[in-house]
């Protein structure tokens, strides 16, 4: 079974997401609180997804988001023209010229070395995406005229505000009325929810949204913390989660989601901040079960983004092949990948992704 894509030829992107794009400012090999100086980058959960999809895999790609008019937003403007997506969806909102009512998102944040794990302090109270309405953007007119294959956005997104979750759902509702598939990254976050509800709100939001997905994507947290379905046979660690018992819970998701077509999830068991053993799994209906070569002791650089180009690699994987093992390999290789460089996005290419599906090593090429 595969999934009913459009064609390219009818429709003007091949992805499109709905995400807060946040400023991105790293200390290097240092830590925030005694840092001088900081690299500057771009991301956003589901901004990542559609710009690996587009600088990693070639396709065309834009970004439905909001910022300020200041020159903070224009150099995230910047960084995201840098990445190739269109940028006519961004909402831009007018500066009050302190931040006292809206403003653009920031996120410090540390990589992590050995037994000092990674550490993110976001400062995204009140950004202008946070306040976007479900009638800011004419979906209908973005799906029906002018044509999206496959839609993207998630529980980051959905956690931003109160209202967050409605634009998501008018976008996803949107997509399905004009035959756009829409994946879903739960991506669960404790900080986002405490201030809105915590995780029964987390709970409530996620399974109503997960309605109007056909690929629904998780780590092993995710699926519990947002949709509620517990796991037998783990401790609290779940990066320890067997896989028999992962499994097991994707057959009870399954049932009571009809609706989703493709259930995946990257699978992490931390052995310190730069060794992870890294894989993957994916269900697809009609197939079944497929699972990503396991790379134990993967050596992490930046593990940030690692969840989010596993999607953008899947999403690629089942446009091009449309079979669940294809996809899930090309998911964990280009995570694998991207978890080499810093920043939250990818800076791998398409022949590194194919090289490491294909099993080939890490010599020189020259």
């Amino acid at each position: 079974m595969s999934l009913a894509i459009k064609s390219a030829e009818e429709t003007t992107y091949d992805i499109i997401s709905l995400s807060e794009v946040m400023l991105r400012l790293d200390p290097g090999e240092g830590r925030v609180r005694t840092a001088r100086s900081f690299n500057a980058y771009e991301g956003g959960g589901e901004y990542n997804v559609a710009r690996g999809l587009r600088r990693c895999f070639g396709k065309r790609g834009g970004i439905v988001t909001a910022l300020v008019h200041d020159d903070v937003g224009r150099l995230i403007e910047d960084f995201i023209l840098q990445g190739g997506l269109d940028t006519r969806y961004i909402q831009w909102v007018a500066s009050d010229g302190v931040g006292r009512s809206v403003r653009n998102g920031l996120n410090f944040t540390e990589r992590g070395f050995g037994v000092r794990g990674a550490v993110g302090t976001s400062d995204r109270g009140n950004t202008a995406i946070s306040q976007m309405k479900p009638k800011d953007v004419d979906w209908d007119d973005l799906f029906g005229n002018v044509g999206v294959r496959w839609f993207h956005t998630g529980g980051i997104f959905a956690a931003l505000s109160e209202r967050s979750a409605d634009v998501a759902k008018a976008a996803m509702q949107a997509a399905r009325r004009h035959g756009t598939i829409v994946s879903y990254d739960l991506n669960y976050r404790p900080s986002l929810w405490n201030g809105i509800g915590g995780k029964p709100r987390a709970q409530e939001v996620n399974r109503e949204l997960a309605t109007f997905v056909d690929v629904m994507i998780g780590n092993e947290e995710d699926f519990t913390a947002s949709l509620g379905f517990e796991v037998e046979g783990t401790d609290e660690n779940l990066s320890n989660l067997p896989i028999d018992s992962f499994t097991a819970m994707i057959e009870k998701v399954q049932v009571e989601y009809e609706n989703f077509q493709v259930i995946a999830t990257t699978l992490r068991q931390v052995r310190s901040a730069s060794i992870n053993d890294w894989g993957a799994i994916a269900w697809m209906r009609g197939s079944g079960f497929a699972h990503a070569t396991q790379r134990d002791e993967l050596e992490i650089l930046d593990r940030v983004g690692g969840g989010d180009s596993f999607a953008s690699g899947l999403i690629y994987g089942l446009m091009e092949y449309g079979d669940v093992e294809t996809a899930v390999n090309f998911g964990a290789a280009h995570g694998a990948l991207a978890m080499t460089t810093p920043g939250d996005t990818s800076m791998a290419s398409l022949e590194e992704v194919e090289r490491l599906v294909k099993g080939m090593g890490a010599r020189v090429i020259r």
